[in-house]
Formats: C-alpha cells, structure tokens, sequence
C-alpha cells in the first residue's frame, strides 16, 4: 500500500519546517545578543533606560581599530563614565584610537544628547566631549 501526500498537507508541513527553522534561528540570535550579563550590562543596568539602537546611532559601528573592554576594565570604566554623566546610559566601553586617553565610554545623557566620556589607565575621567563626535584627526574646537 503507498501513502501520497496531498498537495494542501505537504504545503502546510513544508511551512511548519519554515516556521520551525526561522523560529530556533531567533533563538540563537536572541541568546548571542546578550541574553547573558556581562559587567558593562550589569553596571548599566543601574541607569535610566536600557542601550537601544537608536542610542547607538550617533557614533555608528564600533571602529576596527578600536577594541571593546570587558572584566573589570570595563566595569571600571563605566563606573567612571556613570559617575560623571549621571543619569546617562553607556552604549559601549572601548580603548580609545584617537589619542583622548586610553579608553572611552559611549554615552547618551538623560535628554539623549550623545556624550563620549575619556578614561586614563588609571580610571580617572580625563574629558568628556558632548554632541556628535569628531570625525578621526578633526581638531577639538572650545
């Protein structure tokens, strides 16, 4: 005895794979996306408002030579940061390509103006510029 499988039923088992498969696929992403804690999600956790996309926007995608901080650098650095802009949110820690200081810290402050907040090796803020930032070797103006 054969088994066919009618043309309605193969379509609706053929869009359950689909939907299984786009599914679990959001899954993984939503879980490498920082479903974890990480101490920069920890310490910003304590802020007004949570990191967004739209918050991101005004410094772009992190620069290739520029490095992301973790551990306690990162920690230490945001602690900085939050100190100096309360109420603001750190959108990302990271060392600093341009010669500021050694690490920076990308910020939107409470009303959401961008803020990009200058940490030496020791963890003391060194500068804070508000606004869009300088494109690479624009001089500072006053």
């Amino acid at each position: 005895m054969s088994t066919t499988i009618s043309r309605p039923a193969r379509a609706v088992a053929l869009g359950a794979i689909g939907l299984g498969l786009a599914a679990g696929s959001y899954g993984v992403a939503s879980a490498a996306t920082g479903s974890g804690s990480s101490p920069v999600a920890a310490a910003a956790s304590t802020t007004a408002a949570a990191p967004t996309a739209s918050a991101q926007q005004p410094w772009g995608h992190q620069r290739s030579d520029e490095t992301l901080l973790t551990g306690d650098t990162a920690t230490k650095v945001t602690q900085a940061a939050l100190a100096k802009v309360p109420g603001g949110t750190v959108v990302r820690v990271e060392t600093d390509a341009d010669g500021h200081a050694l690490y920076e810290a990308h910020m939107t402050q409470s009303d959401g103006t961008p803020v990009t907040v200058y940490v030496d090796k020791s963890f003391n803020v060194v500068s804070v510029e508000t606004g869009m930032p300088r494109p690479p070797g624009a001089p500072r103006t006053a």
